[in-house]
């Protein structure tokens, strides 16, 4: 595993329990399979992603583990978290607008004293996920009336204008898959200010003509991008809820 790593969870803005959960898992994964690092260069990584799965029909059938990893607990969920964190370790290894360390401005440039088109590049590219962070954390610093609105659905903005704003900070960088936890507004109201009581926030204070037209955006951003948004059902119980993700989940992985 590469010593850069953590500065690339760091700068996907992880939390530390999550960062340090990650490292041990990749940790623990080379430790039964070598390092991943020479997987990647030699094509073998796919082989440790296919020898860390383990379907809900392989659950129900009372297979054993089928991994080199040895642990305790559920054997599905721990293989499933130990493969999420090897399909995220690649995620590091394609990411071309990573440096591994801080490179002299003299070896970015070439004899005429212009940067390379690849350097420029991965300038271009690190430029934008730090803009893109940056303007998240402190756009009321930029001026206290401003406000980050996803899709413009919910203040009226036009969402043209934040989809432009999105393409121009964001480049190529969209999410593999966006999970939309859909729920009719009456339900999901009651059950927030069943949580909240009467310290409802400003936010659930608002009228339900708003909050409808938030699912609306949402909805038809989901409708727009069928491959990416997976709209849930979460007007379900919790059981079927988790079903749902977890099938999901599983798609999306075994496509990697």
């Amino acid at each position: 595993m590469r010593a850069d790593y953590t500065r690339w969870l760091t700068e996907q803005q992880y939390a530390d329990n999550t960062k340090a959960a990650q490292l041990h898992r990749v940790k623990k994964v080379e430790e039964s399979y070598g390092n991943l690092d020479e997987h990647f260069a030699n094509g073998t990584y796919d082989g440790v992603i296919n020898a860390l799965k383990y379907s809900r029909a392989d659950e129900k059938a009372n297979k054993p583990n089928p991994s080199k990893i040895k642990f305790d607990g559920n054997i599905r969920n721990n293989l499933q978290s130990y493969k999420n964190a090897v399909v995220r370790y690649r995620k590091f290894l394609n990411d071309i607008g990573f440096q591994k360390a801080p490179i002299p401005q003299q070896d970015l440039r070439e004899k005429n004293g212009t940067l390379s088109d690849a350097e420029s590049n991965r300038q271009r590219l690190s430029l934008e996920r730090d803009m893109q962070a940056a303007l998240r954390r402190n756009i009321a610093s930029l001026d206290p009336s401003l406000k980050i609105i996803d899709d413009g659905s919910e203040r009226a903005v036009d969402s043209g204008l934040i989809d432009t704003l999105a393409r121009e900070v964001q480049g190529g960088l969209n999410p593999d898959c966006t999970l939309l936890l859909d729920v009719p507004v009456k339900v999901g109201l009651a059950r927030a200010r069943a949580r909240s009581g009467a310290a409802a926030d400003r936010f659930e204070a608002e009228t339900e003509t708003f909050f409808e037209r938030v699912r609306n955006g949402y909805l038809a951003l989901a409708r727009a991008e069928p491959d990416r948004i997976r709209v849930i059902d979460a007007a379900a119980e919790l059981p079927a809820v988790e079903r749902q993700i977890a099938d999901i989940l599983d798609g999306l992985v075994g496509e990697k």
